[in-house]
């Protein structure tokens, strides 16, 4: 059994010694990305290695960023799949990833035995209660020989306690899309020896050796090519470590939940065991949601937020609770979590944010209600209907009037939502004359030449609004990430706090006097270190060529209103950018503020 003085370690405690663990090993730590990735391949952040994407595939130098080859997080994460399943003793929306990483500066050696000495050492765990898997090779990858050997030769794992598994198991890799990719190695721990002796343990941590790249084939098929770096990723989960060191039978006993759980309790007393384990899981997750800059909308990663809310919400109508859990839950996060999360402290905004969706839905309710009311059973084509009529989805048909839907199903449901997405995507090809897109750099996209133009406006607009940003707020202002579509630019930047209306109107007012000076706007191709001396902004998280391309507004580079390292398009005067106005501020994460712009 786990020895007396580790049984109950805080998830608190448990965060911080890994975190110390492998900076004293030359890992720097880098605080948690945003719920909100800039990886256009995914809605939501999904796993700790998502920020290092860049840094595995050579497009960003970790050396520059973080002074080290080696980083370690802990990050927050959200799993969409699993929203139905919460309920149970395991499934969660938003979850913690504790992670340690590498970029060339160390392989499976180092990663395997730092593995072992946490678990064993730094956490008092019964090596007898630790088994691990590896990867048992196949015909296009050969077996992970190496991490067999070290934990059996110099770790000294007995045989039986090492499974070989195939490329299902134990083989990461992207799906359906190019990535890095390799075998992995995973740990298990047993809740006591005995049943350890019985082959049965839970996997806690998984170590990702990158070696390969994966890229598509003709058809259906991978090539796997050797990457000239190879990378370490790993990911262990935060939520079931807190259950085994705190001896406790699923997650929502763990402190991670319990403050939580307590007051919703305070607040209604003899809830379900179950409905109690939603409302804290999605009241927690929106609330980490909210305070990395998301909002309530009815399309991708706003609809889930949406869907949770709304969720609390037809749990607080049919199970009667007439307390604000709105605010209970504000609180009782921020003082389990603010001192790691500094952005849940926000508590005002994300207040605001929550109450607005809260009076939003009980407008669409009354007429909502008033809707159902006149079916004895409802379809999937009405459940449709009323979805987008309402805004009441068909998961809160179910807790509503379970009896009108108990015939719905969801896949008869699905195809009445793709159905509508085949009308919506037949008229933007009539629209759009049925071409692709002419225009798609990842930062911009356009889908002919009327939306090439605005893009091209609003991405010129964007450079003078960095510059503008740093003038009224100083030079700590830094790029984090930009978006631009033909109805805004949304760009990310370093700065603590809100801007002043009055901040805001010096942005916009210097903006808009370099449009209207006429400036013309050139580039000049110039060697990269040269570059960076003359002044010109670029991100830190790109990595350039030798030679790049060094945009500016001006009639030299030397007295420009703005330079910035950058592949284009822009406009070919300031003149043509139109009127520039800021539409929306809101914070993304600790440090990191969001602006939206507009131009007319």
């Amino acid at each position: 059994m786990l020895r007396d003085n580790i049984l109950n370690m805080q998830s608190s405690e448990i965060r911080k010694k890994f975190l110390d663990f492998f900076k004293e090993r030359g890992h720097v730590i880098v605080p948690s990305s945003s719920l909100i990735p800039d990886d256009p391949s995914v809605l939501l952040t999904t796993a700790g290695m998502q920020q290092f994407k860049p840094y595995y595939v050579g497009k960003a130098d970790p050396m520059r960023d973080f002074g080290s080859k080696n980083t370690t997080s802990a990050q927050k994460c959200f799993r969409t799949s699993d929203i139905d399943e919460v309920g149970d003793k395991t499934h969660l929306t938003f979850f913690e990833m504790l992670g340690n990483f590498s970029f060339g500066g160390y392989w499976k050696k180092e990663a395997i035995h730092w593995a072992y000495e946490f678990i064993v050492n730094e956490l008092g765990i019964d090596r007898e209660r630790v088994s691990v898997t590896v990867f048992g090779g196949d015909s296009e990858v050969p077996q992970d020989k190496e991490s067999y050997n070290i934990w059996h030769k110099e770790i000294g794992l007995p045989e039986s306690k090492i499974k070989k598994h195939s490329r299902q198991d134990n083989f990461w890799g992207p799906t359906g899309s190019e990535g890095p990719c390799g075998p992995t190695t995973e740990i298990y721990v047993a809740p006591t020896v005995a049943e350890a002796m019985a082959g049965k343990g839970v996997e806690v941590w998984n170590l990702v050796f990158n070696e390969y790249y994966c890229r598509p084939s003709a058809g259906s098929g991978q090539v796997l090519e050797k990457l000239e770096i190879p990378g370490v990723d790993t990911g262990m989960g935060l939520e079931r470590l807190a259950i085994m060191l705190q001896g406790k039978d699923n997650v929502f006993e763990t402190d991670l939940f319990q403050p939580l759980i307590s007051k919703i309790e305070e607040a209604k007393p003899g809830l379900d065991e179950k409905v109690l384990r939603v409302l804290a899981d999605h009241l927690r997750a929106s609330i980490f949601l909210v305070a990395d800059g998301l909002r309530p909308s009815n399309k991708e990663a706003g609809y889930i937020l949406r869907r949770l809310l709304r969720r609390v919400l037809v749990y607080g109508i049919k199970y009667d609770i007439h307390a604000d859990l709105f605010s209970l839950a504000v609180e009782s996060v921020k003082e389990n979590f603010g001192k790691w999360y500094p952005e849940v402290k926000n508590t005002k905004e994300i207040l605001n944010v929550l109450m607005e969706e809260k009076s939003k839905f009980e407008k669409a309710l009354v007429l909502g209600v008033k809707e159902i009311e006149k079916y004895d059973s409802i379809s999937a084509k009405d459940a449709f209907y009323i979805y987008e009529t309402f805004g009441l989805p068909w998961e809160l048909l179910k807790e509503l009037v379970p009896e009108k839907v108990k015939n719905l199903d969801q896949n008869a449901y699905d195809e009445e939502f793709k159905k509508h997405q085949e009308i919506s995507r037949a008229g933007l090809e009539k629209k759009f004359g049925g071409h692709g897109l002419i225009l798609d750099t990842g930062e911009l996209k356009a889908a002919n030449q009327e939306e090439l133009e605005k893009v091209t406006r609003l991405h010129t607009a964007t450079h003078l609004m960095q510059e503008a940003l740093r003038r009224v707020l100083g030079p700590e202002v830094h790029q984090m990430g930009s978006d631009i579509t033909v109805e805004r630019t949304r760009f990310d930047f370093s700065f603590s706090r809100k801007l002043t209306d009055e901040e805001v109107k010096k942005i916009e007012d210097l903006v808009n006097g370099a449009v209207q000076e006429d400036l013309p706007m050139t580039f000049v191709l110039m060697p990269l270190d040269e570059a960076k001396k003359s002044g010109a902004l670029y991100s830190a998280k790109e990595k350039y060529p030798e030679i790049v391309k060094v945009y500016y507004a001006g009639h030299d580079l030397k007295t420009a209103f703005s330079k910035e390292l950058c592949g284009g398009p822009h406009v070919s005067n300031t003149l043509k950018v139109g009127k520039f106005k800021i539409s929306k501020q809101e914070a993304v994460a600790a440090g990191v503020r969001r602006i939206r712009g507009v131009v007319a």
